[in-house]
């Protein structure tokens, strides 16, 4: 929306949540047994957009709550998300040695420790947002549900396996969907939905904000596609996706008003984004 500071918000919702991040990463632990909680730190607070909690943070604000709601569901959502890309990193996934101009995971703590450093972010996840103090016992485990399923085999999982299944050949824009809305697009629809279950919003509007999150997670994959020079036979088709995936946010936005200030902008800044990205300025991230 016009007149929104979107550069600020993304620094205050970055701010907040990894301030909660810190927090929640053992800083103070009773010993480190291999290097756990370490690697867990390294993984976690080595730098990244937070994209994730600030959906969950705007979806929690267009209902009605406040960022402080949102919390634990962000920090379980940056915990799932930083155990994903440890694994994915390991050599017998993607086999990536640096991520974000440092050693990955298993090259600076080893193979093993990289795998247990991953288990050991997935479960922390669901016991921070399962001992959440903003929301009642009910939605907490509402909540859990939500992360289960979309960070799971339906979800963020079974993403990652089409993904090695199928690799950079895909031909139809219908099989690269498919595999943007589970690897990526899942774990926005999980912060879309706690952001609004955070808030105490009603099924239907959970829903809703569920569905904006995973539309949102597939136009940011499909313009990560266009920056990394990705599936670039399907470029065209993707661009006029990002463009029919946003005004269809903004029209699940539209209805919270002046509360989904940030909803609008997020989805422009994606579509931008994109747009940007293949005209040429593949550096702008």
């Amino acid at each position: 929306m016009a007149g929104f500071d979107l550069e600020h918000y993304l620094v205050h919702c970055r701010d907040l949540t990894n301030k909660a991040l810190d927090d929640a990463l053992y800083p103070g632990g009773d010993g480190d047994p291999g290097r756990l909680r370490e690697g867990m730190r390294y993984a976690v607070l080595n730098g990244g957009k937070r994209m994730r909690p600030v959906v969950t943070i705007a979806t929690c604000e267009a209902c009605g709550g406040t960022p402080q709601q949102a919390l634990p569901g962000c920090c379980s959502l940056e915990m799932v998300h930083a155990y994903s890309l440890v694994h994915d990193d390991l050599p017998a996934m993607d086999d990536d040695s640096e991520r974000r101009g440092k050693p990955t995971v298993h090259v600076a703590f080893g193979e093993g420790p990289a795998i247990l450093i991953g288990d050991a972010l997935l479960t922390r996840a669901f016991e921070v947002l399962a001992t959440g103090e903003a929301a009642y016992g009910p939605v907490l485990a509402q909540a859990v549900v939500i992360l289960a399923r979309e960070a799971g085999i339906d979800g963020m999982v079974g993403g990652q396996a089409l993904d090695m299944q199928h690799g950079q050949g895909i031909t139809e824009l219908g099989v690269l969907e498919q595999v943007h809305a589970r690897k990526t697009g899942a774990l926005y629809a999980a912060g879309g939905a706690m952001g609004a279950l955070l808030a105490g919003a009603e099924p239907k509007t959970v829903e809703a904000m569920r569905t904006w999150g995973l539309k949102f997670g597939i136009a940011f994959q499909h313009a990560d596609d266009v920056l990394d020079d990705d599936q670039v036979a399907l470029r065209p088709q993707a661009l006029a996706r990002v463009d029919e995936l946003v005004a269809e946010c903004n029209a699940l936005a539209e209805p919270f008003g002046d509360k989904a200030a940030a909803l609008h902008a997020l989805a422009g800044w994606v579509q931008k984004r994109a747009h940007t990205a293949a005209a040429g300025d593949l550096a702008q991230d």
